[in-house]
């Protein structure tokens, strides 16, 4: 007899897309709606549901990679926001999340991330953007690809929300390569830092104020290598984060802006360009701090203030 066509409850919402007849002998045949809603032995149908439907997920990720591949892309984003709007499931869908692994060139799940690190890696690092082709060539994430260590690539509206409400899978902690300290530096090579940094405490200064309220701070950057700036934050707040709230309305969030930093490399040769500007031509060197912060938005893949502006002063220069 059938005693409901639809039962939601027989669910948890991250597993909504699963349909299916559930036959059981322990179900009173006269038992009314409201009674069954709040029946103990419903609750223990929906718990074994839920973990059969887990076990089997589990598996084809484990067992069957392609098929779960396919699962993923259309499913995975599910999985992804049941995890932010449900604290209580969290660890049922904590191993079963997957982001694309710079290393592996596909989609990996936290397990096989933690099982490739090398002994000496102390966090999980991750870089958020809107796609992989554009995080594979971001300039901070140098130091961490020089190390031969794994980066994922959050490229998915909730994928850094997901990995902030996470903070560590198995004791380690995840770590953005937009991180001030990527915990790579000795301290040697930290009090390095901290001495350019003093020593171009002139130049910094200058560029903050030319670039007008745009940056909360200029400074020498330890992670960049081969390009000559970047863009990153200080505080919760994001640049992926700003740019998923600038698609809401105002009022649901629309205007929350990151605190932007703007990170030289003091080792670059425009670097040096800048520093004899602002000794010999002030008004140059002010034209220059507006181009590399042009630059590092560019780079960061946010939209330009003043596009016209930044297009002229090029032209001005080459």
């Amino acid at each position: 007899v059938m005693i409901m066509e639809h039962c939601e409850d027989l669910l948890p919402e991250a597993y909504r897309f699963v349909r299916g007849v559930v036959d059981s002998q322990d179900l009173s045949l006269n038992i009314s709606r409201e009674m069954l809603q709040h029946d103990r032995q419903l609750k223990v149908i929906s718990a074994n549901i839920e973990k059969k439907i887990t076990s089997e997920l589990k598996r084809l990720m484990e067992k069957e990679p392609e098929k779960y591949d396919r699962f993923y892309a259309a499913f995975g984003a599910q999985l992804k926001y049941s995890f932010l709007n449900h604290f209580e499931k969290q660890d049922m869908l904590k191993p079963l999340l997957m982001f694309h692994s710079a290393n592996a060139g596909k989609k990996i799940g936290f397990a096989d991330y933690v099982k490739a690190m090398p002994e000496e890696q102390k966090y999980i690092y991750y870089a958020c953007g809107e796609s992989v082709e554009a995080l594979a060539a971001l300039p901070q994430a140098e130091p961490v690809r020089d190390k031969g260590y794994d980066i994922l690539y959050l490229t998915e509206d909730a994928d850094e929300f997901v990995v902030s409400m996470m903070g560590k899978y198995e004791e380690k902690e995840f770590k953005s390569v937009n991180a001030d300290d990527l915990g790579l530096e000795t301290e040697e090579e930290k009090k390095q830092t901290e001495q350019r940094q003093e020593q171009a405490k002139d130049v910094l200064e200058f560029v903050k104020t030319a670039l007008d309220g745009k940056v909360v701070e200029v400074r020498l950057s330890h992670k960049l290598k081969t390009y000559p700036v970047c863009l990153t934050t200080n505080g919760p707040v994001t640049l992926e984060m700003e740019k998923y709230f600038a698609s809401l309305p105002a009022e649901k969030g629309g205007n929350v802006k990151a605190q932007r930093v703007l990170e030289l490399n003091a080792s670059h040769r425009l670097f040096e360009t800048l520093q004899k500007a602002v000794s010999e031509d002030p008004d140059r060197a002010r034209d220059y701090a507006k181009l590399l912060y042009g630059q590092a938005v560019l780079i960061a893949g946010m939209p330009l203030e003043a596009p016209t502006e930044f297009t002229e002063l090029m032209s001005k220069y080459m």
